[in-house]
This record gives C-alpha cells, sequence and structure tokens, in this order.
C-alpha cells in the first residue's frame, strides 16, 4: 500500500503530513474486513475495532497514572483519572450503538465468527492485570512466544495502579502496612484489613493534603464502579443478543460474564464504605 507520508529529511528539519497520513487511514479504513456480505457485520467489527483501540489508551494512561503516583503527583494522578473515567462513559455508549443490531441481524453472521471471541481480547487482560485482577490461567490462552503473550506475561509481573496508589500514600505518611508494599504482585488483590485501616485514615483527615488523597481515593471508587457499570452492560447487550446461547470460542456466553459483574477490584475502598 502507498504511504503518502514525506521521507524524513535532515537533522533539523519538519516531516510534512496531510491528515490522512498523519492518522494512516488508507490502512486504518482497509482493516475492516467481513466475512460475509450481511449488512450489520460492517458496524460488529468496527464497534469492536474502537474498542481495542480504547482499551490501548486506557493502558497509557494507567501506566501514566502510576507513574504520577510515583512522583507524588496528586494534580496529575486526578487528572489522568478523569481522562480514563471519560473514556469509560464512551466505552459505555458504545453498547447503544451495539444494541441496534438485533439477534436476527448478528445471527446472520455469527457463524462466520467460528472460535473467534472477546474471550480472547489480550488487552482487556492486561487492562485486568494493570487494575490487579490476575489470573495466570489467562495467559494460557495465549500461546508460548507470541507477542501478546509476551506482553501479558510482562504485565502479569508489574505491580498494579493499586500498588501504586498504596505506595504514594505510604510517602505521604499515612500507615500502609509493609506487607501489602510487599506483596506478590503477579497475585490478585485481596481485601487487607490493615489496609483498610490507613485509608479510613485518609478520609477522617482533615487538612489540605488529607482532604486532596480522599478525593483521590474517591476518584479510583468511580473507576472500578465504571468498570463494572460497563461489565454489566456488557451481560445485558449479550443476553439481549444471543440469550442463553453459549458464547462464540466456546465460552459461555453471558452465564459467564455475570459471574464477573460483582467482583470489585479494589475490594479495600468497598469494605470501608460503612465506616465513613
Amino acid at each position: 500500500m502507498a504511504d503518502d507520508r514525506s521521507p524524513p529529511g535532515p537533522p533539523g528539519s519538519e516531516k510534512t503530513f496531510t491528515y490522512a497520513s498523519y492518522l494512516a487511514l488508507d490502512e486504518l479504513l482497509s482493516l475492516q474486513r467481513p466475512e460475509s456480505d450481511e449488512h450489520d457485520e460492517i458496524l460488529f467489527i468496527v464497534i469492536h475495532q474502537v474498542y481495542e483501540l480504547w482499551f490501548k489508551e486506557i493502558l497509557h494512561e494507567a501506566d501514566w497514572l502510576a507513574g504520577r503516583l510515583a512522583e507524588g503527583d496528586t494534580g496529575a494522578a486526578m487528572h489522568t483519572l478523569k481522562r480514563i473515567l471519560t473514556i469509560l462513559k464512551i466505552a459505555v455508549a458504545q453498547l447503544d450503538i451495539l444494541e441496534t443490531m438485533t439477534p436476527r441481524d448478528f445471527l446472520s453472521f455469527r457463524d462466520r465468527l467460528a472460535s473467534a471471541s472477546g474471550f480472547q481480547s489480550a488487552q482487556f487482560r492486561e487492562l485486568e492485570f494493570a487494575l490487579g485482577h490476575k489470573r495466570r490461567a489467562m495467559l494460557d490462552h495465549f500461546p508460548t512466544g507470541t507477542t501478546w503473550r509476551g506482553r501479558l506475561e510482562t504485565r502479569w509481573a508489574r505491580p498494579t495502579i493499586w500498588d501504586a496508589l498504596l505506595r504514594y500514600l505510604a510517602d505521604r505518611g499515612y500507615p500502609i502496612p509493609e506487607a501489602a508494599l510487599e506483596r506478590e504482585v503477579t497475585e490478585s488483590i485481596q481485601p487487607d484489613e490493615g489496609v483498610q485501616k490507613a485509608l479510613l485514615t485518609v478520609y477522617r483527615g482533615d487538612d489540605l493534603p488529607a482532604h486532596l488523597d480522599s478525593q483521590l481515593l474517591e476518584r479510583f471508587v468511580d473507576l472500578d464502579e465504571g468498570l463494572q457499570e460497563w461489565r454489566y452492560r456488557h451481560v445485558k447487550m449479550v443476553e439481549r443478543t444471543i440469550g442463553s446461547r453459549p458464547g462464540t470460542g466456546g465460552s459461555a456466553g453471558a452465564a459467564y460474564l455475570k459471574t464477573t459483574i460483582s467482583a470489585p477490584f479494589f475490594p479495600d475502598l468497598w469494605a470501608i464504605r460503612s465506616e465513613l
């Protein structure tokens, strides 16, 4: 495919882009490749490709958030969380578009998906790992030696944004237990009474720093709630579209998705709600 980007010039010169070349539109718009002539398949492909782009952006922002927390930059961390939350609202709204497709519309091309399934979204698994929902078994869905397996292995071994938040709070002088700061980061986040007591000291502080830190904690609650909202809407969309049928790729469909709704990413923030 021809690339109308201008070739690099000598040092100090600037590249000249057009709107189409900067956004690689020729390539981007060639990536919707339906397997049938059914009208709604293009919509299905576009929606899911856009989701993958949003997952990419959320991962980008989550890494930035961890960096800002490490630097103790509360304002930048709050701003980044606001951006992630706004993206999640768009992600939920996209389901409204997908729900304009009736069950008959979807079934007209569903068999063309064969074993392809949203369960195989490596970026969504990366996002779960970044947030602290880590399950080694998820790696087994991606062959050893592939790019996606490598990315997931890396993300699985890295601290989560929850670990970054706890370190931030400890650096601010809050009594985060040492065991929580040194926890095994390849494991899922579990409720911790010592962490909960420390979080309560944040909320009960009267000075301005404590007020800002409690606002930061509330943005993490918003993030958790936003993710649960997306999961709920996703379940209802699947039920609306395929009912109780198994999902593509052999997954249990809506039955499996329902098991994910009520599990928070940051359980300690929810455990203390009745004590605030």
